[in-house]
This record gives C-alpha cells, sequence and structure tokens, in this order.
C-alpha cells in the first residue's frame, strides 16, 4: 500500500472520529438534564456535567499534543484517548449517582484532548494550500455526527431492560451505545490508521503529494516520486540515503537545500512566549475564544426564546437544530470550495463580518421581539441563520491560519493550547449567557463588543495573516542564538 492510499485511509479514520465526537454529543445532551433529576442532583449540576468535559479536554490536549509532538506518532495516542471516551461512557451508564455521572464527563472529556494531536498529523501530512479544504472536511463530519445522534436517540429511547446488574433505559443507553462506539473505533484506528511520515521528511522533488499543475492528462506523480512513496516507511520518517537505493539509477541526487528532518527534540530551542505572543497569532486565538463564546451563548440563549415566543417543544427544537446542522455541513463545503480561490484571511474576515451582522440584526430584532407571531419567527429565523453562516468561515480559517503561522515541529502542542483556548470560551459562554436570558441587550452588547474588537485586532495586523516564508535553517539558527 503506498503514500497516498495510507494517508486517504488515514484521514476516513480521523474523519469517523469526529463523527462519533458528534454523535456523542448529541446523543448524551438531551438526555442528561432528566438523568441528573432521577439522581437527585441540584440544578447546577446541569452546567457542571456539560463543562466537566470541556475542562478536561482543555487540560488534555496541551499534553497529547506535547506527546505527539516528541514521538512524531498519533495512533498510539489516538488509542489511548479513546480508553478515556470507553470508560467514561460506561461510566456513564452505570449511573449510580450523581458524582459518578459528573465523573463520567470528566473522564470522557480527557479523551477528547487527542483532537489536538489529530490536528497536528492533519498540518504535517498536509499542503499549506490543500489545509483547508481538508479541515473543513473533517469539520463537517462532526456537524454529520450532530445530525445522526437524533436518529440514534429514537430507537435508544425505546430501550428498557436490565443488563446483569445494569439497567438500561433511554437514560442510561446513550452511555452504553457510545462506550460500544468507540470500543470499535479502536478497531478501525488499528487497522485504518497509519502515521505516515510528515511532508517535511521527503526531499521537495520527492514528495508525494506533489501535483502537476500542468496539462490535466499528466500523471499526479512522476515515475521516480511513485518509487519514492513506495520506498517510505510508514513506521517513521524516512532515511533519504536508505530510500535512494531503491529507486532508479536516474534518479537526480537530493539538492542540498533539502536535507533529512532533524532528529532533535522539538521543544529544543522552543518558548512559549516566543510562540504564542506574536501579534498574528494572538489575533488568531483571540478570533478562536470570541467565535467560539458567542456561539455557545447564542446556542445558550435559542432553546429559552423559542419556548417563550414560539411555543417550541422537544420535537420543534429537534427540527430546528437539524437545519442548524444542515446549514452549517453545507456552510463548511462552501468554504471547502471557497478556499480554492480565496486566502485564509480573507474567508475569516468575511466570516466575522457576517458574525458581526448577525449579532446587529439580533440586537435589533430579536432582544425585544415586537411585530406579531409571523414577523418575529421571520426576525428570528433570519438571526439565526447569519451567525450559522458566518461559523464555517471563522472556524477553518483561523485553524488553517493558526496551523501556518506556528512552528510546523510543535504543531500538536500548539493545536493544543488553541483548542484549550477554546475550551475556556465553550465554557465561559454558557455561564455568561445563562445568568442573562432575561436581558438580552447586555448579553448580545457584549458580543458586538467582543466581535469589534477582533475586527479591529484584524484589521490592524491583516498584512501579518499569511504563512511565513520557509527559512527554517536560519530560524533554527536565530532560535538557537
Amino acid at each position: 500500500m503506498d503514500y497516498r492510499q495510507k494517508r486517504k485511509l488515514s484521514f476516513l479514520t480521523i474523519g469517523l472520529i469526529f463523527l462519533l465526537s458528534g454523535v456523542e454529543y448529541a446523543v448524551i445532551l438531551p438526555t442528561i438534564w432528566r438523568y441528573l433529576q432521577i439522581l437527585e442532583a441540584p440544578p447546577y449540576f446541569l452546567g457542571l456535567g456539560l463543562s466537566a468535559f470541556s475542562f478536561s479536554g482543555l487540560v488534555s490536549g496541551p499534553v497529547f499534543g506535547h506527546w505527539s509532538d516528541k514521538t512524531r506518532t498519533t495512533k498510539s495516542i489516538i488509542l489511548f484517548s479513546n480508553v478515556f471516551e470507553i470508560v467514561g461512557n460506561f461510566m456513564y451508564f452505570m449511573g449510580y449517582s450523581k458524582w459518578l455521572l459528573l465523573s463520567s464527563r470528566l473522564v470522557a472529556g480527557i479523551g477528547a484532548g487527542a483532537g489536538s494531536s489529530i490536528f497536528g498529523f492533519l498540518t504535517r501530512t498536509t499542503l499549506p494550500d490543500e489545509r483547508a479544504r481538508v479541515f473543513a472536511a473533517v469539520m463537517a463530519c462532526r456537524q454529520a455526527g450532530l445530525l445522526l445522534g437524533p436518529a440514534f436517540n429514537i430507537f435508544l429511547r425505546l430501550c428498557d431492560f436490565k443488563l446483569g446488574p445494569f439497567i438500561v433505559n433511554k437514560y442510561t443507553s446513550p452511555g452504553l451505545f457510545m462506550c460500544g462506539m468507540w470500543l470499535l473505533m479502536q478497531f478501525a484506528v488499528m487497522f485504518l490508521y497509519w502515521d505516515i511520515p510528515p511532508l517535511d521528511s521527503f526531499p521537495e522533488q520527492h514528495t508525494p503529494l506533489r501535483e502537476v499543475r500542468g496539462e490535466e492528462d499528466e500523471p499526479l506523480m512522476s515515475l521516480e516520486d511513485e518509487d519514492w512513496a513506495s520506498a517510505v516507511d510508514s513506521n517513521g520518517p524516512v532515511n533519504p540515503e536508505q530510500a535512494e537505493t531503491q529507486l532508479s539509477s536516474e534518479l537526480p541526487p537530493s539538492p542540498p537545500d533539502s536535507p533529512p528532518p532533524d532528529p532533535s527534540d522539538p521543544f529544543e530551542n522552543f518558548s512559549a512566549s516566543r510562540e504564542f505572543l506574536r501579534e498574528e497569532v494572538v489575533v488568531l486565538l483571540t478570533a478562536q475564544f470570541i467565535t467560539l463564546f458567542n456561539q455557545t451563548a447564542l446556542e445558550t440563549m435559542v432553546t429559552p426564546l423559542t419556548q417563550k415566543y414560539f411555543g417550541l417543544g422537544e420535537l420543534g427544537n429537534s427540527v430546528m437544530y437539524s437545519l442548524c446542522g444542515l446549514e452549517v455541513i453545507a456552510g463548511f463545503f462552501l468554504v471547502r470550495w471557497l478556499s480554492r480561490v480565496l486566502e485564509d484571511r480573507v474567508v475569516l474576515a468575511v466570516g466575522l463580518l457576517i458574525c458581526s451582522g448577525a449579532c446587529v440584526w439580533c440586537l435589533i430584532f430579536l432582544a425585544n421581539p415586537q411585530g406579531g407571531f409571523v414577523l418575529e419567527l421571520i426576525e428570528f429565523i433570519i438571526g439565526v441563520f447569519l451567525q450559522l453562516l458566518g461559523l464555517p468561515f471563522v472556524a477553518v480559517s483561523q485553524v488553517s491560519l493558526f496551523s501556518k503561522v506556528t512552528a510546523e515541529k510543535t504543531q500538536g502542542f500548539s493545536q493544543g493550547v488553541r483548542r484549550s483556548v477554546g475550551g475556556l470560551a465553550t465554557i465561559l459562554g454558557p455561564l455568561w449567557a445563562g445568568g442573562l436570558i432575561g436581558n438580552l441587550y447586555v448579553m448580545l452588547g457584549m458580543m458586538m463588543l467582543l466581535l469589534t474588537l477582533i475586527m479591529i485586532m484584524m484589521a490592524l495586523s491583516y498584512e501579518k495573516l499569511v504563512e511565513p516564508p520557509r527559512v527554517e535553517n536560519a530560524q533554527d539558527s536565530e532560535n538557537g542564538g
């Protein structure tokens, strides 16, 4: 099996992992509140349970990312992190007490930290000009999981039997179901996922993904490239001198500016302040925090609003969330297409403009709805549509840009930091919105203020939001000095 086939299967496995993470969210969330009530938990346990998952992922993300950067592997990390998902969901299924339920979400959240290693892997095995498209597809997989989740709940709610000492009902069955799904995912990772070597382990002219951009009938890989890709050892970076012995005698020698990968510790000259306190990185981390803060705040606000003004129950909200999910998936594929012709910073600017427009609309029409049922419903639909339309633009572009402006050798750790910033936003967003449901002007006003801040920051730093020139050797020597 050659490099490209292994790469495609590995990417497919990553898509399944993100799909499963979306399914887990969608099957757990609708039942956890009633589950906690049965266990006689106070109301604040709902917030604790939802925040526990984000909190443990916030902590474990940089740890897993650092691990993957040090070892240059991700397969073992994914297998290890999935164990936490399996154990955590089984604890959720057991459900003897409210504390066990809270602990179950804390344990399962540790497994979510492997996402930082996965994004680091994607960064190292994709070309810069294709990265946004790959990230968009992966994020769309999670949204697809959010759509599939309610379908699984249809049969899970019918469960009513005993499994040894455990009771299987509509509240405990999601935990058992997800435990089984993550167990199956272990086998998928073992047989379909490869730790393929990063692209920087190949001399430039032999990169196995090098595409011929001339006539369409030319092959994607030359004969020499195919020989080089077949010489790749899937267990680690290649040694160019060993691989060249398997090539044709006509293969030209590697140029001096394409050295073999540096086997030294990627964190040897690493400085967190130098890496993350640069202007462009601060802008992207701020964009990550603000967009997720606003998104989770609006998600918290939506259900009470639909109940208060439109009388929507569980079925109505499920239909609404399904339609929202379809829009977001379509948005990700729109961004995937636009990324072929637009720079990441342009896509980010468009997304922030759309989000700002959505926030202004909500301030004008949703903070104090007037005009009757039909008009209020139309205003609500437009506001939600605009907010969801901007989300894929911002999400994909800032992840892609972040991967380009941070060091590739420490990408796992950097992605862990980015995801931790996002995790903090997903904890604070619902807390902020939950206390201001009755005062939407204050809640939406703060969101608009945050969006204005990031728009100003981006405008001032626009010229720096590009991939830096690749002069890695010079940079390393400077860092070392």
